[in-house]
């Protein structure tokens, strides 16, 4: 009997009907197509031995996610090749074409991202296709965007409403509920706030806005409507709606078409209600460049020169919100090209920056074993968003001290402060003055408002002390200044800057560069934060305040402004 009669007596019923009969015709054919695919699997297998391949039928084996999800399925279909087993160690592939380039390149790539050894397997297209099916067995899991979706649109109409905080105030008493929020964030986008704060007050929710480092009164919110406000704001962050006696920390971001705004926001229960306070850290804000900064003069050829030395620290000091981390990414970014390593500490990543490898503190990842880590990391320049403890100081010192460029902070009130805060974590003089490069102390002052500027005179106290303090600049330094003829400018307040006369700020700076005598003093233990600021104007440093005085000169800003933030 010929092999198609024996096939055929296998289908042939209990009475011996004919297989023409239509169900036995269908059962044939079945058993004939799984008849070609294990002499296919058959064939493929020798051929494997023959060319030294390995060789697997992955029909029925039990395939993973975990493993599939490491080759997505659009890769899996135009390469022909998918991942079928990982144990976290061991990566094994399979591929109708083991040999062609694109699939070696692409077991490479899978190597090197999940350090795991590679095999990759021939296969039949039967069993490559049993393999694509089980994609579909995968959940499709939608990404969740948690942020407020805010379209150009949306700007646009509350923009032309909100002129002032009085246009504000008169949209929310009309408002839904469910706008007020969006309300709220379009029009602290539109006057450059820092921060939203929204407190429960008595009678009513305040809302108010901190504009170049002031808070100013924005809006009042019925207490009746603060309810589903918050519930609102809550769940956006993503913390417990049901939560309203401890305080909360959550996340959100506003969506823009070319921007992105992140949005730390922070939740805390107070007398009458919880408190919100919302700090926008804008993605485009970090552009600043290093010439942008403000530092000018004597001043900004000597931080360059101390910016581009290969070794040793740069601190940036000053109160919270004196703008010291937006120095260092200027710092950053005037060194990032591709010759250069840089990476950072921060807590937390206020600002993502391309090319810069940017990590962050957590409960277990704190600065000192971060910066611990980060020097067997070869990198050129490090930066530590704080230090603030003896650990993380002496580490830092050490990296300064072995060839890398150390860029930190220090809370102090000016830059002459920085070396007695270090000896007071208790740091070596010894190592501390060979390490330091430069200490910075800043300060941000609003600027004069260009649409409503006018000039102004000052009262006979206040300007004998202006020109006392200009007169004691360098030589260098007051050459220009006509004490004759001392002009100063505030804004009378207009539409452009919600009618309070300033907008936008810019930093006030003094500049320490270390010098032989600064290095003798921190070895003899003669450092006191007053040795260090005689030294420094002796070799014509220009304190913060004289910085101020200049910049209100060019009417970038008011004396007002400059003895506000600086005495």
């Amino acid at each position: 009997m010929s092999n198609n009669q024996s096939i055929t007596d296998l289908f042939s019923d209990a009475s011996g009907q004919s297989t023409n009969d239509e169900s036995a015709a269908a059962k044939f054919a079945v058993k004939q197509k799984q008849l070609k695919i294990k002499e296919l699997e058959r064939l493929t297998k020798a051929r494997a031995e023959v060319e030294g391949l390995a060789y697997v039928d992955l029909v029925g084996f039990p395939i993973s996610p975990e493993a599939l999800v490491l080759v997505n399925e659009a890769e899996a279909t135009g390469l022909s090749i998918l991942c079928f087993f990982y144990d976290g160690k061991n990566i094994r592939l399979a591929s109708l074409d083991p040999s062609s380039q694109e699939v070696e390149a692409k077991a490479r790539q899978l190597a090197e991202k999940y350090f795991s050894e590679i095999k990759v397997y021939l296969v039949t297209e039967n069993s490559f296709n049993y393999g694509l099916k089980m994609y579909k067995t995968i959940p499709k899991v939608r990404e969740v965007v948690r942020g407020i979706k805010i379209t150009e649109e949306d700007l646009n109409k509350y923009g032309e409403k909100f002129s002032s905080f009085k246009d504000l105030q008169e949209e929310i008493n009309q408002a839904l509920v469910t706008e007020v929020v969006t309300m709220i964030m379009a029009s602290s986008i539109k006057s450059n706030s820092s921060d939203i704060h929204i407190e429960a007050e008595e009678k009513i929710i305040k809302v108010r806005f901190r504009i170049d480092g002031v808070l100013h009164d924005a809006a009042a919110i019925d207490k009746s409507a603060w309810e589903k406000i918050i519930s609102r704001m809550k769940f956006l962050a993503g913390v417990k709606i049901n939560v309203t006696d401890k305080p909360q920390d959550g996340r959100l971001s506003i969506l823009m078409k070319d921007d992105r705004i992140d949005i730390r926001a922070s939740f805390l229960p107070t007398n009458f209600g919880e408190s919100v306070v919302m700090r926008l850290l804008r993605s485009s804000s970090v552009g600043l460049k290093f010439h942008d900064l403000g530092i000018r003069g004597r001043a900004f050829d000597q931080l360059k020169r101390e910016v581009e030395r290969p070794n040793g620290m740069i601190i940036a000091t000053g109160p919270t919100g004196s703008g010291k981390t937006t120095t260092l990414y200027a710092i950053l970014k005037k060194l990032n090209n591709q010759e250069t390593k840089i990476i950072t500490i921060e807590d937390p990543i206020e600002y993502q920056l391309e090319g810069v490898n940017q990590s962050q503190t957590s409960a277990n990842y704190t600065f000192a074993k971060g910066l611990r880590s980060i020097v067997r990391q070869d990198p050129d320049v490090i930066m530590v968003g704080e230090i603030r403890d003896l650990e993380t100081a002496e580490i830092a010192i050490q990296a300064a001290l072995t060839g890398h460029l150390v860029l930190s902070t220090t809370h102090t009130n000016d830059a002459a402060g920085t070396v007695p805060r270090f000896l007071s974590m208790g740091a070596k003089p010894y190592l501390l003055a060979p390490s330091l490069n430069a200490m910075i102390g800043q300060r941000l002052v609003r600027k004069v408002c260009e649409k409503c500027k006018q000039e102004i005179k000052l009262e006979n106290g206040i300007l004998e002390r202006v020109k006392t303090l200009l007169n004691e600049l360098a030589e260098a330094d007051k050459k220009a200044i006509d004490f004759n003829n001392l002009k100063f400018f505030e804004g009378q307040g207009c539409e452009a800057c919600q009618s309070l006369g300033f907008k936008g700020r810019i930093g006030i700076y003094e500049i320490i560069i270390m010098n032989e005598q600064m290095e003798k003093s921190i070895l003899s233990g003669q450092s006191s934060e007053y040795d260090m600021r005689d030294n420094a104007k002796k070799n014509g440093m220009i304190t913060m305040v004289q910085d101020g005085l200049l910049k209100a000169l060019d009417g970038i800003t008011s004396v007002e402004e400059v003895f506000r933030v600086s005495e």
